[in-house]
């Protein structure tokens, strides 16, 4: 068990490495949007974040995602338990499912005052690249895992499903926050299924209607089912600004302020 633990999060630092390296590259060469803030202060602020939410989910121990679907499985727990599917057709739908219930989370952590006191910390980014995906407050990172465990229980996917599931999420969060420019018409064909950056960038409109939209990680069915859609942004992309309105200044790149930030009026 702690053998098999350990190869999988080598695993998931690996491709989170790769991704972000690859994404930054990209960046750096097609640049979807001119920059507003300094980029290592952000960086060193983003990946600092990083840092301390890794040492959070090891802090939490047991409290996983995999551990709770280990556990569901074996104790016969969950909708699964009650099917018979093949194998590779239940991995699809935990997938799928988990990255639904991934979408509601995110809703809710907008339309729930104490959830997004902590949520805004994503948000206050005044820029939004690669790193961005990865910038969440450690107390948000705990609920989060907290709320995956009782999904996961409740519908008692594989093992497998839960695996594949966490790396397409933290691979496609980089993804769609990057500030990589797409081809119109590639992007146009990737976001009928996947969340692209020109579409996830909307939500992070200083405008609020924009803000309460486009809400998907993955996949891009669960905005257009759920009608908070919107393609792209009023202002457009160049000339949109990111962030909240009340902190268009350079506190958002301090890490301090941004781990005090919930804790303040």
């Amino acid at each position: 068990m702690l053998d098999t633990a350990l190869n999988d999060g080598v695993i998931r630092f690996s491709v989170f490495i790769g991704v972000l390296v690859l994404f930054a590259v990209l960046e750096a060469l097609f640049p979807r949007k001119k920059r507003t803030q300094p980029r290592p202060l952000r960086w060193l602020t983003n990946l600092g974040l990083v840092v301390i939410n890794g040492l959070t989910i090891k802090l939490m121990g047991q409290v996983s995602a995999m551990a709770a679907a280990a556990f569901a499985v074996s104790q016969g727990w969950g909708v699964f338990a009650l099917i018979d599917l093949p194998l590779a057709l239940e991995v699809l739908l935990g997938v799928i499912l988990l990255d639904c219930a991934v979408y509601a989370q995110h809703v809710a952590s907008h339309k729930i005052p104490i959830l997004w006191r902590f949520h805004r910390m994503h948000h206050v980014d005044r820029d939004i690249d690669v790193t961005t995906g990865a910038r969440f407050h450690p107390v948000e990172i705990c609920l989060s895992m907290l709320y995956k465990c009782i999904v996961i229980l409740a519908l008692g996917p594989q093992v497998l499903a839960v695996f594949i599931f966490e790396v397409l999420l933290n691979a496609s969060a980089m993804f769609n926050h990057s500030n990589v420019r797409l081809p119109l018409s590639a992007d146009s064909i990737i976001r009928k299924i996947f969340v692209t950056p020109d579409m996830h960038r909307v939500h992070h409109s200083v405008h609020q209607r924009e803000t309460d939209s486009n809400y998907g990680f993955c996949l891009s069915v669960w905005d257009k089912l759920f009608t908070t859609y919107i393609a792209q942004p009023k202002d457009g992309h160049q000339q949109m600004i990111i962030g909240i309105a009340e902190y268009q200044t350079s506190k958002p790149s301090d890490i301090l302020w941004c781990l005090k930030l919930p804790f303040t009026k």
